[in-house]
Parts: structure tokens; sequence; C-alpha cells
């Protein structure tokens, strides 16, 4: 039997795990010319990331009977994401209302005064969004909350050895995995594959679309204000990173071989053909530089 779903600061019980989740464009249009970035609201909800965190968080309130506490900061059509978690399981779901444009300091900051009024101990969350992929929130949230942090972890299930004691896996360079024990109080950020989120049955859809949720102010910004760049252009990759010469070589050829003055080129050509020809003529210029056989 379902949990009762509620929108506003009822006591829900003792045991209580937060999700801290963004709302973000899923599939942003990005101008090729000049690198603009254009969001549309339609196509905007919470990432996989996010979404592996309310899972784990549903299962872990499952097994030890806590209830699961939403929170997101942003503008109003965030609300919408807010409620597919309520359906998805959710107890309770807030709204600190700000703009997409904030600090990542002081989206944390917003969380933590939400979570500390609401008594959570265990805040679990994504690990990057997709819009800025900074991934600094969850350890700007820790250090308000002043909860130890255990970032960009692949699995969480309970030890089973301590009451909210957790065991935890992390990727490490080198295909490795690091195996942690966590004790609440703890911020947790996944990874989008570290859970798949559960359909929301009918009814559930049905009760989310008409619960309220709950709207709280932003508290006033400390951190430095988000600068829209100076000068946008189209993408440029690296340079290619070539060996140097032979250290056998003399300054002189060493410099000549940096330069390519002494490598054999083809002169530039201009050809008018029809179509059939021209075809041909860039096929045999293809294996004169070696890329066709």
């Amino acid at each position: 039997m379902s949990a009762p779903m509620t929108a506003g600061g009822a006591r829900l019980g003792a045991a209580r795990l937060g999700v801290a989740m963004k709302w973000v464009d899923l599939r942003p249009e990005i101008d090729s010319l000049t690198g603009a970035v254009h969001t549309d609201a339609r196509f905007s909800g919470a990432s996989g990331a996010d979404q592996a965190a309310l899972e784990l968080a549903l299962q872990l309130g499952g097994t030890w009977g806590a209830d699961v506490v939403v929170v997101s900061v942003g503008p109003a059509g965030s609300e919408t994401m807010l409620r597919e978690a309520l359906a998805a399981g959710a107890t309770q779901a807030l709204r600190v209302d700000g703009d997409t444009a904030m600090a990542s300091q002081d989206v944390a900051r917003a969380l933590a005064e939400t979570f500390k009024g609401l008594g959570v101990d265990l805040v679990l969350c994504g690990d990057w969004s997709l819009d800025r992929g900074s991934g600094s929130v969850p350890a700007f949230l820790a250090g308000a909350m002043g909860f130890a942090q255990a970032l960009g972890l692949v699995s969480i299930a309970p030890d089973g050895r301590s009451p909210c004691g957790l065991s935890a896996q992390r990727r490490l360079d080198g295909g490795r995995r690091e195996r942690l024990r966590i004790q609440a109080p703890a911020i947790l950020s996944v990874e989008s594959g570290a859970a798949r989120l559960r359909r929301a049955a009918l009814t559930r859809v049905i009760e989310a679309r008409k619960a309220t949720v709950e709207v709280r102010p932003a508290p006033t910004p400390v951190g430095a204000p988000h600068l829209a760049p100076t000068r946008v252009g189209p993408y440029r990759p690296r340079a290619r990173t070539l060996p140097p010469p032979s250290l056998t070589l003399s300054p002189r050829e060493r410099v000549l071989a940096l330069t390519g003055a002494l490598v054999e080129r083809t002169p530039p050509q201009t050809l008018v053909l029809e179509a059939p020809e021209a075809a041909e003529r860039i096929l045999d210029q293809l294996r004169t530089w070696g890329y066709l056989t």
C-alpha cells in the first residue's frame, strides 16, 4: 500500500529521505554557427541522473519505511517534474522559487535550508545536470549541511550492518571500482545508469495532477552571478598532437621539419569538369594522398 500523497509541510514521520532534482531542457537546440543555446519548456524535465536518484531513494524508503521528499530550485514549470515524482511514489514535493541561472552555491544553500527544515538526514541527487554539467551542487550541498559526501556513485544498497547504513560503489579510472560504506547523515550523487525510474501507476498520475506543490522563496543570493559569455563562436576542435622531430637532427633540420618547408606539395588547381569526370578526379587525388588504395 503506497504512502499518502501530500504537498504541504505536514508531519509524515520521523524518517525522511531527500531528493534534489533540477528542471532542465532535455533536448536543447544549439546554433552551429554562433553556439547559442535555445531551450524549450515543452522538452524540459528531470535528467537521467536525477531520475536514478529518485528511484534509489524510493527503494531505500520502501526498505526502511521512510518518507521521500523531493525538492527542486527552479521556476513554476518545474512543478510538472515534481508531480511526476509524486506519481512515481514520492511522499512530498516542494519547489524553491528560483531562476535556472542561479549560481550553484546559491542553489545548494536553498536546498540545504529546505532539507534542514524538513529534518532530512540523507539526500540523493544526480551527479551533474545537463545544462551546465559542473557537478558542483552536491559538494556545495554537503558543505552547507555539514554532511559527509559520496559523489558519482553507480550503485547504492542497504548494508544490513547498521541502521540507515549503506554500501555503495563508484567508478574510478582504469575501469576500477571503489567500495564505500556510508552512514547518514550524508549527501549522495549518482550516475544516470545507477537505476531506472519505475513507471507510475495511473491512479497516482491522476492524483499527482491534482496535488498542490508547496512553494518557498529562495534565500538571498551570495554566490557569484552567472555571467553571460562575451563572445560566442562556432565549435573549434583542438589542435592535433604531433610527434616532435628526431633529436638526431640539427637545429636547422628540426626547424625545417616543423615548418614542413621541404615537404613536397601538390599545387592547388581549379578544374571545371562534368560530374563523372570530377568524381574520378577526386578519387585519383585521394589515391595520391594515400587515403584510398
